[in-house]
């Protein structure tokens, strides 16, 4: 039976250009490839008819000579090269353009063996009011550098790295298996291309060195719990001369004595006597500037809440302070004498002449409870 025409097998005319030759190769790999297609007799058939196609027109030798006489200038028969079965090197390049275009890679294509250096994070406590007014740090961090014996390069000085012989270069083998060609990580040079046949003294062909760098940090005012500081640059170093990774510092606040952070509000709890809750006074608080007086009006119950308006923090992406807010707690008096008790008491007795006018609140908890238990 004779041989169909290598440009009808494809749909494509006498002056396709390469591009177009593989296009419409992929394009029936794909559509009648024999795993793709197991219920079809004939599957197998227009699959290698394709493949014998796309073997003879991708090469421009035996595409010249296939225009000039036919199928007999192109029969292995004679010499001149041909189709094969399915392990030719046509079939496994254009297949594996064709996973490489669906996955990602690039079935044919060099991969960049440049890599770009790790990023680095360093956590970095500092106080509020550091975080508050803002501050500058040096820190130490242990990075992989580029060691400045070899440059990078992992050689020893006056000899440079050779190309992998294994891969070409590439950092990458292919691999046949069945109608599939498989890249994997060249197991010799464990993907970068290169061999050192003399490594450096100083890095023992690594290229890089791990040392302790001393960097200054400046830490803006009103930074908060978790905010990131980015240092471009001053991460590791990169691979085959790649660019380096960035440092992040991360900042945490250690715990205040007096103070709790809310955003931009602070939060004390203010402590006052029990007399002053209930004459009313004034009393001095601190702040993070310094000290602040504050009235507190008679008859103050603990939970009283009080703002003082502008003395909290500037967040670091707002235009406006936070408050100070004060929790009054109201504190009972401890290690009494005998005179402090019998007026104590005396102060009981006159409350309980008129127990709903002085302790209302303790009077409507108690009516809730009988309430309760009716």
């Amino acid at each position: 039976m004779a041989k169909k025409d290598y440009y009808e097998v494809l749909g494509v005319n006498r002056d396709a250009s390469d591009d177009d030759i593989k296009k419409a190769y992929r394009k029936l790999a794909m559509k009648h490839h024999p795993d793709r297609n197991p219920d079809n007799p004939n599957a197998e058939e227009h699959f290698k008819e394709a493949k014998e196609a796309y073997e003879i027109l991708s090469d421009a030798q035996k595409r010249a000579a296939y225009d000039q006489y036919g199928h007999a200038g192109v029969d292995p028969q004679a010499g001149m090269g041909g189709a094969g079965g399915f392990g030719g090197g046509g079939f496994a390049d254009a297949f594996g353009d064709i996973f490489g275009d669906i996955f990602g890679g690039g079935g044919g294509r060099q991969r960049s063996n440049v890599y770009r250096g790790a990023d680095l994070r360093y956590n970095m406590e500092i106080s509020l009011e550091e975080a508050a007014r803002g501050t500058e740090t040096k820190i130490r961090i242990p990075v992989m550098a580029e060691c400045e014996t070899c440059h990078g390069s992992g050689a020893k000085p006056g000899t440079q790295p050779t190309t992998c012989t294994t891969c070409g270069g590439h950092g990458q083998v292919r691999m046949q298996q069945g109608f599939f060609s498989i890249q994997q990580t060249c197991p010799k040079c464990h993907g970068s291309g290169k061999m050192v046949s003399s490594p450096c003294g100083t890095c023992h062909g690594d290229g890089r060195v791990k040392q302790q760098k001393t960097l200054s940090v400046k830490i803006p005012a009103g930074v908060d719990e978790g905010d990131r500081i980015r240092l471009t640059g001053e991460g590791e170093a990169g691979v085959n001369g790649g660019p380096s990774g960035d440092l992040y510092v991360v900042i945490h606040l250690k715990k205040h004595s007096i103070f709790e952070r809310d955003g931009g509000d602070l939060h004390c709890e203010m402590p006052i006597s029990f007399t002053v809750a209930a004459l009313g006074g004034e009393i001095e608080i601190p702040t993070l500037d310094g000290h602040a007086k504050m009235k507190i009006p008679a008859e103050t119950q603990t939970g009283a809440k009080f703002r003082l308006r502008n003395k909290g923090i500037k967040p670091l992406r707002s235009s406006e302070h936070g408050d100070l807010i004060c929790h009054v707690v109201v504190e009972t008096p401890v290690k009494i004498t005998e005179r402090q008790k019998e007026l104590l008491r005396e102060l009981e007795e006159i409350n309980q002449l008129d127990s709903a006018k002085h302790s209302p609140r303790a009077k409507s908890w108690m009516t809730k409870v009988k309430d309760f238990f009716q």
